[in-house]
């Protein structure tokens, strides 16, 4: 095997990505307190194509050199905002027609693996901070909750490793058209 090189991967330039279509799909950080994180996620929106990342709360934006770092560069082609609220920013979205989703361990979640987003449906994907996850008032207000099933001495995961993996399986069942599962509230 030989490593392609970044010619051979056909990279997009950022004029030419802020013109592709995007997965209807945004994270929400809620206070995520890490910089490096936030670059992460935002790095993570842009392999995926997400729609918007909307960082509330404590969440740091760009410009800043700290979340550049992990970022590299996807600050500049991700489209971002920022609001005060992630309550108010969850409902907004859910007047907007999007489906929210908590990120989360409470009673009633589904298995990530068990979930089946319907392609023709938005959905907005909330992820918590790094102490204490997504904000209770902001589970109660989302139309459902999501876990990433774990077996070992640990029950969580970084921020970002679980923004990766959750943007990487909307992705992988949108685009194959997996429908199924109610998005009705839990």
């Amino acid at each position: 095997m030989r490593k392609l090189t970044v010619e051979e991967l056909h990279r997009m330039e950022v004029e030419e990505f802020r013109e592709t279509p995007k997965l209807p799909v945004v994270m929400v950080l809620d206070n995520v307190r890490s910089l490096h994180n936030v670059g992460s996620v935002l790095r993570t929106a842009d392999a995926f194509c997400l729609q918007e990342v909307v960082m509330c709360g404590i969440t740091a934006t760009p410009p800043s050199a700290e979340i550049h770092k992990t970022a590299l560069g996807a600050e500049d082609s991700v489209r971002w905002r920022y609001e005060s609220d992630t309550l108010q920013a969850v409902r907004d979205l859910q007047r907007q027609g999007y489906v929210t989703v908590a990120v989360e361990q409470v009673e009633g979640s589904l298995k990530l693996g068990d979930f089946r987003p319907d392609p023709h449906l938005r959905y907005a994907l909330v992820m918590g901070n790094e102490v204490k996850g997504v904000g209770q008032q902001v589970v109660d207000a989302c139309d459902l909750a999501l876990e990433i099933p774990q077996y070992g001495t640990k029950h969580s995961l970084n921020v970002s490793v679980t923004a990766g993996i959750v943007m990487w399986e909307m992705v992988r069942a949108m685009k194959q058209g997996i429908l199924g599962v109610k998005t009705e509230k839990v």
